[in-house]
């Protein structure tokens, strides 16, 4: 389903009005015609779900509605652009450019230049508007996650090349009575065999794991998770999961907080208790790197103060 905003009309707007008022917020008709009701019903639900209350259907208020099935239709994406100069037009423009400003506005992004590649910082407002970074403490936390990562946010696909002894120290249970030295510097093996038969992926056969390894700043991996994804921004990153390393880095790690509910460990401070907490989260525990990642958030937060 498209982005749908004031302006909109069509069958998917009559479905997305359907779900709002079977949810109990009435969009003040089902019409398919989206108006000022069915905005206010749309900042009511993203209030009540702790999304960016834009009043604009974005993926992440679609998915929450069980909608973001990414399947566009002409009638909803072009209604709101058929007559250029109409007043549902300019309210839809400004709606939209609303939504832009109060996302990049509640974050001090000119204090990352220097800190971050600008490719980086160019995806920021985007991400920040549809996965809820609303302010500059998740902001530190996030980016300071993903830097680690990342290697510096330089990294956007898994490096599975690795030695027979490597192999050992990192998937230990994969290898029970199999030698590694058939595996060694042999990254499409080695990521069919330690993938296959989870997340969602077939057998070592199947190919799957090679192919849904970790991808983006917060890497990505596994077939459902890549499903889950195209699901909620709209395209398909099962039929080409090289989307999320090269088009969608930072959006898919935003997608693990915003799935995992990391944010809400982001809320409860600056300390470094709470930064070991999120790296838990993303990493796992015990965490790797911690004194990195915590170098890497008192980087952050104090640009963006």
């Amino acid at each position: 389903m498209p982005i749908l905003k004031q302006g909109s009309s069509g069958p998917d707007v009559t479905n997305f009005q359907q779900k709002l008022k079977d949810l109990g917020f009435d969009p003040n008709g089902v019409d398919g015609n989206f108006g000022p009701g069915t905005r206010d019903a749309v900042i009511a639900f993203q209030q009540s779900k702790g999304l960016q209350a834009d009043g604009i259907a974005g993926p992440a208020t679609l998915a929450a509605l069980g909608l973001g099935d990414g399947q566009a239709s002409a009638d909803a994406s072009s209604s709101a652009s058929t007559d250029a100069g109409s007043d549902e037009d300019s309210a839809s423009a400004e709606a939209a450019s609303s939504a832009d400003t109060a996302a990049a506005g509640a974050l001090n992004l000119g204090g990352l230049t220097g800190k971050l590649p600008a490719a980086v910082i160019a995806q920021i407002p985007d991400t920040a508007r549809e996965f809820g970074i609303t302010t500059n403490l998740r902001l530190a936390h996030f980016l300071a996650q993903c830097a680690l990562e990342s290697t510096g946010f330089t990294a956007t696909l898994e490096n599975l090349s690795y030695s027979a002894q490597r192999l050992l120290q990192v998937f230990p249970k994969y290898f029970r009575g199999v030698d590694p030295n058939d595996y060694a510097r042999n990254p499409e093996k080695i990521g069919n065999r330690v993938y296959a038969n989870r997340m969602g992926n077939g057998d070592e056969a199947s190919g799957d794991g090679f192919k849904f390894r970790g991808r983006g700043y917060i890497q990505l991996t596994g077939k459902n998770n890549y499903t889950s994804f195209s699901q909620f921004v709209g395209e398909d990153c099962v039929a080409n999961p090289d989307l999320v390393a090269t088009k969608y880095p930072l959006a898919s790690a935003a997608f693990y907080f915003n799935s995992n509910n990391v944010w809400a460990i982001c809320d409860r401070g600056a300390d470094d208790a709470t930064v070991t907490k999120v790296s838990i989260a993303v990493n796992g525990s015990p965490p790797h790197a911690v004194p990195e990642r915590i170098q890497n958030f008192r980087k952050f937060i104090q640009a963006l103060s």
